[in-house]
């Protein structure tokens, strides 16, 4: 990946940067009273589904031989790497297996591991050659993850992706229509093994969704969450549910209206909020932005619970790794102190997307949404270029929006061409097809209440991971491959744009991220979750 800023914007993006410095700065989102941990006890980071972290991470170029590293197996989507309520100790949670590691000082150690109830495990031999195997075309690449994963590669999904550890040390995951609690069986003696404390089918209180041909009628769980109460909440293609953690008693269930489809997982807040977006199935109509409010008894949409629908604009099926027509990302939750405008921010399904941020409370008197916005909910909205020229056909995001502070960081993923099958998708974008580029960062101004571009870089490529930001560091992190060296996670410095750190892994597949989330560690190591299982690699 080349730095292509020149000395103007470069100027600009530092002058825009060191505004921002000056401006007062946002609150950090806060402490959830029942999840493990502050940090990486959920996917997307936190339950404002923010995508930063508070660790500083060190600048500079790294190369690294990934086979000279411990891995943890697992995959081939290895989401997330989750903080376990013990210090120290993680989880991974991947689409086959749930594993119990020990992380302390330095270590990465596999303590115990369980299957992943639902799901299938790959055998050490499958995991390796579907990850040791060098593709070079689309039937080869079918070839291979069809004779290893099944004639639907794809069809894992979305097992394991939404996950959470709640307080108690429970992990809470989904693979087909079952939730289930996994935990330890001796929590003095972690070795003595993995069990499922609880399970649960969503099929008894869920109905199927119509996906069409070829695919047919099934029940696919897309999210995963806690109420600030405590509660569970799944979130499936048609519905969100609200369960008790002692799976007793018949789950609270909202139906979103027909035509619309859930993709992405939802974010919490501390009001016992719920916020999810929906995408029409019919090319080119709105989607739906919901704050759904969890009174205690019942999930609502109605404002006089605090809850409330918007309108945003949809597009067109996408080629590549997007799913839907609506927005490709999980709503990210901006603005937490007492006085400070709170907003919830997705990217919308046009196909050439916009920022769209919508007030998450009461609309503030004499508010004028912005020109095109489709809800007079919506507080501003900004069209997304990544600094790609105006004839591209497609700016789409796969990713949530990463939020620190008054930022916004988004990444385009649709590329040209791609494969139907998004874990061939995935496996093939970059080796095979050209990977998509373009990333920008936007920031919200409380002053005028807009939305303005701080910088954009066309020549990025952020392939199919999800974002993160270091909030010490000011860096924000992708994932991508480049012809020359291969795969990479790339680090831009926040206020500028410009690359300030890479650690490149060359043309080998455990270099690639396949849906899942960066993540570094307190001590500043990089914990990267590749198709073939986790790594922790040393910086220092």
């Amino acid at each position: 990946m080349v730095e292509t800023m020149g000395p103007v914007r470069m100027l600009l993006g530092l002058l825009l940067g060191l505004f921002a410095a000056a401006a007062a700065p946002a609150a950090d989102p806060p402490r959830h009273p029942h999840l493990a941990a502050d940090v990486y006890a959920i996917t997307h980071v936190d339950a404002s589904q923010s995508d930063a972290i508070p660790y500083a991470v060190p600048r500079g170029t790294f190369r690294i031989d990934l086979k000279q590293l411990k891995q943890i197996p697992g995959g081939p989507v290895n989401n997330m790497t989750y903080a376990a309520a013990v210090p120290g100790f993680m989880w991974s949670v991947s689409t086959d297996r749930v594993a119990y590691i020990d992380a302390r000082d330095g270590r990465w150690e596999l303590v115990t591991d369980i299957d992943l109830p639902g799901a299938q495990r790959r055998d050490a031999a499958t995991l390796r050659r579907i990850v040791d195997t060098r593709y070079t075309s689309i039937e080869q690449a079918e070839q291979v993850l069809r004779q290893a994963l099944g004639p639907r590669p794809g069809a894992l999904l979305p097992a394991g992706v939404y996950s959470l550890v709640d307080a108690d040390n429970v992990v809470w995951s989904n693979a087909g229509t079952w939730v289930s609690a996994i935990g330890l069986k001796n929590a003095a003696d972690p070795k003595s093994g993995l069990e499922v404390k609880r399970r649960f089918d969503m099929a008894t209180v869920l109905e199927p969704d119509d996906f069409g041909p070829p695919y047919g009628r099934f029940i696919s769980l897309v999210g995963m969450g806690l109420t600030w109460s405590g509660q569970l909440v799944v979130g499936s293609t048609n519905a969100i549910a609200v369960l008790d953690r002692s799976l007793e008693g018949r789950p609270q269930v909202y139906r979103f209206p027909p035509g619309q489809m859930a993709t992405n997982s939802f974010a919490t807040d501390e009001r016992n909020a719920i916020y999810v977006a929906t995408g029409s199935k019919t090319p080119r109509r709105p989607g739906l932005m919901m704050k759904l409010a969890w009174t205690g008894s019942r999930i609502s949409d109605a404002e006089a619970d605090g809850g409330w629908v918007a309108e945003y604009e949809g597009g067109d099926w996408p080629p590549a790794i997007k799913a839907g027509t609506g927005t490709g990302s999980t709503p990210t939750l901006m603005g937490f102190g007492a006085d400070e405008d709170r907003l919830v921010l997705i990217t919308d399904g046009a196909n050439r997307m916009k920022l769209v941020g919508f007030w998450r409370d009461a609309i503030p008197a004499g508010h004028k949404p912005p020109d095109g916005a489709r809800s007079p909910r919506v507080a501003a909205q900004l069209p997304i270029t990544a600094g790609l020229p105006a004839d591209t056909p497609w700016v789409q995001s796969e990713q949530s929006v990463v939020v620190h502070g008054w930022g916004a960081f988004v990444v385009n993923n649709l590329a040209t061409k791609g494969h139907p099958d998004r874990i061939i998708d995935v496996f093939t974008m970059g080796p095979v097809h050209e990977p998509a580029r373009g990333v920008e960062r936007v920031r919200w101004d409380p002053a005028s209440r807009t939305l303005r571009s701080v910088w954009t870089r066309a020549d990025v490529v952020s392939a199919s991971m999800v974002p993160i930001v270091s909030r010490p560091s000011g860096i924000v992190f992708v994932n991508g491959y480049a012809a020359r060296e291969g795969w990479e996670v790339t680090g831009l410095d926040w206020e500028t744009g410009a690359t300030v750190f890479r650690t490149v892994f060359g043309s080998g597949n455990d270099g690639n991220g396949a849906y899942a989330i960066l993540q570094f560690l307190a001590n500043g190591d990089l914990l990267f979750n590749s198709v073939g299982g986790p790594f922790r690699i040393p910086l220092r």
